[in-house]
C-alpha cells in the first residue's frame, strides 16, 4: 500500500526539485487569475482562491493528466455572472454541485473520447484565440482608477515603470534557461522583479492592490437553496453550460499537454476528476472551474510533468492564503503580467501562420473563425462547437462530390451501375441523378462494391430510384452491399422494397418471391 502510494506521487522519472519549484511558480500565477475571475463572477476573491485550491488539489491527485493545472477560470466565470446577479451566490454553489455531477456522468459513460471529433484546424484556432485572450486580459493591468472614478490608461512614469518591469520579467524568462536550468526561469523572474520593487522602493501596482488574499481554511457549506423542481430548473441550464465549457476546455488542454510532453492522458478519468472536484468545491463555497491552459503551460515549461507539481501548486496557494498573504500581496503585478505575456507567446501556434497557403482554404477559414469567436466572445465552447460544425459540413460537402457511377450493358441486356463513393444525405440527390428510368432496359443492377450506404437519406435515395423504375414496370437489383449497409436496409425493409441479385457472393437473397413476381 505504501509503495503504491509512493509510486503514484513520486514516480521514478520525477525530478522532485523541478516539480516543487514549478508548482510554486504556478501557485504565484494562480493568485491574480483567481482574484480576477472572482471579480468577473461577482463573488468574493476568496471564493476564487478556494476554488483554485480545491479543484487544483483533487484533479492533481486523481485526474487523468499529470502535470495539468485546474482551477477557477474565466470561461466558467463568464457563464455564472447572470446566475449570481439574478438569484444570488447560494444558487451558484448549487449549480456548481450539479455541474460536477454532470461531468462525472460524462466520464462514467466514457464520452470523453468525443474530443477526437475536434479537427486539427479547430485546435489551432482554439489555441491561437486563447493565446490572444491571455495577452489581451493583461492589458487591464495597465489601467488605473482616474479622478472621475473610471479606469484610465497609465501615463508618464507609472506607465514607463510598469512597461520596463514587464520587459525585464520577459527577458529573464527568455534568456535565463540559456545560462542555467537549476531554477525555473518564471519563478526566478518573479523573485528578481519583486526584490527590485520592494528594496528599490518602486511605486507600482502589486497583488495587494487587486484585493486582500488573507483568509482561513475553506469551510463545508451546504447551498442554502430550496430543494425542489423550481430550483433545479433555475440552475440546470447554467450547470449544463458550465459542465460543457469546463470539459471542452479541460480535454483540449489535456490534448495540448499530451502533444507537448509526448505522452497520453486519460480523458474519461479527467472528466470524472473534474466532476468530483466541482462537486466538492460546490459544497465548500466555490465557483466551479476546469483546466487552465495558461497555468498548465507554465507548469510544463517549468519542468512539471507529474502529480507532485499540481499538488504543490494547490497546497502552496492555500499556504499563501493562510500564512503568507502579506508577502504575496507585495509581488508586483508587472512580474505576473510579463509571465502571462510569455505564456501567450508560447501558446500561440506560430506554425499555423506558415501553413495558410499549404492547406485547404476551408481549414484556414475554420482556424480563423474559431480564433475570432474565442477572442471576441471569450466563449471557448461556442468557438469549438462552431469550428467542429463547419469542419463537418465542409467534409460532408467534399464527400458528396465523390459519388459517381460507372455504367455498362451486359450480354443479357441488363444495365449495371457501379457506384463509387459514400451514399449519405449530402450525396443523395446526386446519386438519384445518375439513373435514367425511362431509357434503361427492363432490368438494372446497382453494384455497391465500392460504396457504402451511410444514413437514412441514403436508404431513401435508393427507395426513390426503385420507385421511379417501378412506374415503368422495370426491376432494380442490389449487389455487393457491405455489412453496415445491409443492416440499414434490413431495418428499413417495411418502407422500401429491395431485390438482391442471386449471384451476390456475400449476402443471401431476400424478398425472392417479390423479385420473381416482378419479372
Amino acid at each position: 500500500m505504501t509503495q503504491t502510494f509512493y509510486r503514484l506521487f513520486i514516480p521514478k522519472e520525477a525530478n522532485l526539485k523541478d516539480e516543487v519549484l514549478s508548482g510554486l511558480t504556478v501557485a504565484l500565477a494562480l493568485v491574480p487569475e483567481a482574484v480576477a475571475f472572482s471579480l468577473i463572477a461577482g463573488v468574493s476573491p476568496l471564493v476564487g482562491l478556494y476554488t483554485a485550491f480545491i479543484i487544483g488539489l483533487i484533479t492533481s491527485i486523481i485526474g487523468g493528466r499529470p502535470g495539468m493545472i485546474s482551477g477557477a477560470t474565466g470561461a466558467i466565470a463568464v457563464v455564472v455572472v447572470a446566475l449570481v446577479l439574478r438569484h444570488g451566490v447560494e444558487y451558484l454553489f448549487a449549480a456548481v454541485v450539479l455541474m460536477g455531477l454532470i461531468q462525472i456522468l460524462v466520464g462514467v459513460l466514457k464520452l470523453g473520447k468525443l474530443i477526437r471529433l475536434v479537427p486539427h484546424p479547430v485546435m489551432f484556432g482554439f489555441v491561437n484565440g486563447l493565446a490572444i485572450v491571455i495577452a489581451m486580459s493583461q492589458l487591464a493591468q495597465f489601467k488605473v482608477v482616474g479622478a472621475s472614478g473610471a479606469l484610465e490608461w497609465m501615463t508618464g512614469t507609472s506607465l514607463y515603470l510598469m512597461f520596463g518591469l514587464v520587459l525585464v520579467t520577459m527577458a529573464i524568462i527568455k534568456f535565463l534557461p540559456k545560462l542555467t536550468r537549476a531554477v525555473p526561469s518564471a519563478l526566478a523572474a518573479i523573485l528578481v522583479v519583486s526584490l527590485v520593487v520592494i528594496f528599490g522602493g518602486l511605486d507600482t501596482r502589486t497583488v495587494g492592490d487587486m484585493a486582500s488574499i488573507s483568509g482561513g481554511l475553506p469551510e463545508f457549506h451546504l447551498p442554502l437553496v430550496p430543494v425542489n423542481w423550481e430550483t433545479l430548473m433555475i440552475i440546470l441550464p447554467y450547470s449544463a453550460i458550465m459542465a460543457g465549457v469546463g470539459l471542452i476546455e479541460s480535454l483540449l488542454t489535456l490534448t495540448l499537454i499530451d502533444e507537448i510532453t509526448e505522452s497520453r492522458g486519460q480523458g474519461n478519468k479527467e472528466c470524472v476528476a473534474q466532476g468530483i472536484a466541482n462537486v466538492t468545491t460546490g459544497f465548500f463555497g466555490g465557483m466551479g472551474g476546469c483546466a487552465m491552459i495558461g497555468q498548465s503551460l507554465i507548469n510544463v515549461n517549468a519542468g512539471g510533468r507529474n502529480r507532485i507539481s499540481g499538488i504543490v501548486a494547490a497546497v502552496g496557494l492555500l499556504v499563501f492564503i493562510l500564512f503568507l498573504s502579506t508577502y504575496i500581496e507585495m509581488v508586483p503585478m508587472a512580474a505576473l503580467v510579463g509571465l502571462m505575456f510569455m505564456v501567450a507567446i508560447g501558446t500561440f501556434e506560430w506554425a499555423s501562420l506558415r501553413v495558410f497557403r499549404k492547406v485547404p482554404k476551408s481549414d484556414v477559414l475554420v482556424m480563423v473563425l474559431v480564433t475570432l469567436v474565442t477572442v471576441l466572445l471569450h466563449n471557448l465552447a461556442l468557438a469549438v462547437l462552431i469550428g467542429v460544425v463547419i469542419a463537418a459540413l465542409v467534409f460532408a460537402w467534399e464527400n458528396s462530390k465523390m459519388i459517381r457511377a460507372r455504367k455498362s450493358l451486359d450480354e443479357n441486356g441488363v444495365k449495371h451501375y457501379e457506384i463509387y463513393g459514400p451514399l449519405f444525405f449530402a450525396s443523395a440527390m446526386t446519386f438519384g441523378q445518375k439513373f435514367d428510368p425511362m431509357g434503361d432496359p427492363d432490368e438494372i443492377v446497382i453494384d455497391f462494391k465500392e460504396s457504402r450506404i451511410v444514413d437514412h437519406s441514403g436508404i431513401d435515395a435508393i427507395h426513390k430510384v426503385t420507385e421511379r423504375y417501378e412506374k415503368f414496370g422495370k426491376t432494380v437489383y442490389i449487389r455487393h452491399l457491405s455489412n453496415s449497409s445491409r443492416v440499414l436496409l434490413n431495418k428499413a425493409e417495411k418502407i422500401i422494397n429491395v431485390n438482391y441479385t442471386e449471384d451476390d457472393p456475400s449476402f443471401k437473397i431476400i424478398l425472392e418471391q417479390e423479385a420473381a413476381s416482378s419479372k
